[in-house]
């Protein structure tokens, strides 16, 4: 007599392993959606539906080969690449998804409705303009913030004044400011055509344009280094994050990175 065996549950094309129900959270991670406390924050919030009703209990599990899955109304499915994008935040606007007094946010220039769970990896002052990550995968918004990866930060600041390259030694050697002793600092200082398509049509008079490298990511931490050698910022713009620069973006517009950018952000220098 011949045995009819059941079918074998589907596996991950990138790892082999079977695809078995799993909890819903695993699931929208593993989908690329978000981190795992990013996607609990989704469901929680009511916007995670599975099978047309939505799933706010954390203990909801979900058979990736039957459910349907959506986030805001976006179907999710097994294997969606983590997509990472960057922007060239205007000021004005606070790194926040959402705010409580009604403040523009930087959530309203991304697409979270194309990519749900997208997130700010770090944060640019209400004022400071310039390269903001934004990405839908946790891991790598938690490597890229961990402060034994020590990814350089640059920033372009106009400083009130004129700063001679003697005055940035302090901060090269490492300034201490009121919450404790900063690393080094990398600074020079620019020459006016270099910032030329940052800040048009021309640097206010008696203002100086200096560039700091920095691997810390403390409050107003450039702002308050520059303060404490009396060349107080008039304004502060991110050039580049990691070996990533921002290229070819107006204020307020956005890209989705390719593999070879995305590949540029894992570099330490």
């Amino acid at each position: 007599m011949r045995m009819c065996s059941a079918p074998m549950p589907p596996r991950d094309p990138g790892t082999g392993e079977l695809i078995v129900p799993m909890r819903l959270q695993r699931f929208l991670a593993r989908a690329g959606v978000a981190s795992r406390r990013g996607s609990e924050d989704l469901m929680t919030a009511g916007r995670v539906t599975v099978n047309g009703t939505v799933a706010s209990g954390l203990g909801c599990k979900v058979d990736p080969s039957r459910d349907e899955v959506r986030v805001d109304g976006n179907l999710v499915t097994w294997g969606s690449a983590p997509v990472t994008l960057v922007l060239n935040k205007p000021a004005g606007y606070l790194t926040s998804m959402s705010d409580p007094f009604g403040r523009p946010c930087v959530s309203g220039l991304v697409p979270c409705d194309r990519y749900p769970g997208l997130f700010p990896v770090g944060r640019l002052d209400l004022d400071t303009t310039g390269l903001l990550v934004f990405s839908t995968d946790g891991d790598l918004g938690q490597r890229l913030l961990h402060p034994s990866r020590h990814v350089w930060k640059t920033y372009w600041a106009l400083c009130d004044g004129h700063v001679r390259d003697r005055e940035l030694e302090e901060l090269r050697q490492g300034i201490v400011l009121d919450d404790g002793p900063c690393q080094p600092a990398r600074c020079r200082i620019l020459d006016p055509s270099e910032v030329s398509g940052i800040w048009r049509p021309r640097l206010p008079e008696f203002s100086t344009p200096v560039e700091v490298r920095i691997r810390e990511g403390r409050k107003n931490q450039v702002k308050r280094m520059l303060g404490r050698i009396h060349h107080p910022v008039i304004r502060l713009h991110r050039v580049q994050f990691g070996a990533l620069r921002l290229e070819g973006l107006e204020p307020g517009e956005w890209r989705v990175l390719d593999d070879d950018e995305i590949a540029l952000l894992q570099v330490q220098e």
